[in-house]
């Protein structure tokens, strides 16, 4: 069964001892816009910032893998869950990134998919990489590789 209608966002949520840090690496670096959210009084505190499009990438350890290899990665060991935010500058966002004090794991760098990608440890724990695309997803569907895996085990 499926659903009639489909999720309408995604939103996730980082759980982080250090709010302060995590929300001015998001906000203030990154310019994500804040949303007005709920909290009671205290060290009850949330913040939720807006991205844009969301989507979910589900890859096997492989693929996983495979991008590590390409962003200068160290591999990491066992599943791991990562922000990949699309950016209009990746070089500017490691910048800014790192003139915040955010370590850098791999600077910008070119992918053989056409896009330009880099990794910062974000507050959190999270790893983040940023992702400047250098095509359109028109002119990727026309490319060797690029397809969807429901047209790919027919």
């Amino acid at each position: 069964m499926t659903l009639a209608n489909p999720p309408q966002q995604l939103r996730l949520i980082i759980e982080t001892d250090d709010f302060d840090r995590t929300v001015a690496f998001y906000r203030d670096v990154l310019g994500m816009t804040e949303r007005p959210a709920f909290a009671t009084e205290g060290d009850d505190r949330v913040c939720i910032l807006e991205v844009g499009d969301a989507t979910i990438e589900i890859a096997t350890p492989t693929h996983a893998r495979n991008i590590d290899i390409i962003e200068n990665v160290p591999a990491s060991e066992g599943p791991t869950l990562r922000l990949a935010l699309e950016v209009s500058d990746t070089p500017a966002a490691v910048a800014a990134s790192r003139d915040a004090g955010v370590e850098v794991i791999a600077d910008a760098t070119e992918t053989p998919f056409r896009t330009v990608n880099a990794r910062v440890q974000g507050p959190a724990g999270w790893q983040v990489t940023f992702f400047q695309e250098k095509e359109s997803l028109d002119e990727r569907r026309t490319r060797p590789g690029f397809e969807t895996d429901d047209r790919r085990t027919r």
